[in-house]
């Protein structure tokens, strides 16, 4: 595993320890423990995963997602911390490089920031760039439902366009807080948006953003 994804993977499975099986997250209708059977379905079942974008195979995620959910929780911890079976994609380490970073990254903070008292972490350089180079390749799919034009800039200027169109909205943060909002975070999100108010108001409710 590579180390900006391993960290993650160790730092969310401790999250969801910590929090226990029946914490909110900010993920809509899920508590944490459906946020751990979704990572580990997402490594360990590559066969009911796809159900995450194809319809087709939504009713074998929902099947195999009860089963995991039926499980221990403790189970669960243990499968996320240990990582993906040799089978599976994501113990390759080029796939968990450029699969499982911004996913554990985004899944601990739908953790920590459901919480009340939550404060954003700080994160070193070397891993916001890491954050950024992934979502520049994301941005399109992830903003090809909103809206409006979206343009996603990093406080140095950078910019990755989400979306064209007009009217524009420009999102200014740093990569880990972009990453959030791309991702459907909105809420969670410490980032500042510029644009017609409008449509600043369209970005800021929609459902569309993210996968």
């Amino acid at each position: 595993m590579s180390t900006h994804a391993k960290r993650e993977r160790l730092l969310l499975a401790d999250l969801l320890e910590t929090a226990g099986p029946e914490a909110p997250t900010l993920c809509e209708g899920w508590t944490t423990r459906d946020l751990a059977a979704h990572v580990v379905v997402r490594e360990r079942r590559p066969d009911a995963a796809g159900g995450i974008l194809v319809k087709q195979l939504a009713s074998r995620l929902e099947r195999v997602t009860a089963e995991f959910l039926a499980k221990p929780y403790d189970e669960l911890i243990v499968l996320i911390r240990t990582g993906p079976p040799r089978f599976s994609p994501f113990s390759l380490k080029q796939v968990d490089e450029m699969s499982n970073v911004i996913e554990f990254y985004v899944h601990a903070e739908d953790v920590r920031r459901a919480q009340p008292d939550w404060a954003p972490r700080e994160l070193d350089r070397v891993f916001q760039d890491a954050l950024w180079s992934r979502l520049e390749r994301s941005a399109r799919l992830m903003g090809r439902g909103v809206p409006t034009g979206l343009v996603l800039r990093r406080p140095d200027g950078q910019t990755a366009v989400a979306r064209r169109g007009a009217p524009v909205v420009t999102v200014t943060g740093e990569p880990s807080e972009l990453v959030l909002f791309a991702y459907g975070r909105q809420g969670a999100a410490k980032v500042e948006l510029e644009g017609d108010e409008n449509a600043i108001a369209q970005l800021r409710a929609t459902k569309r953003l993210g996968i």
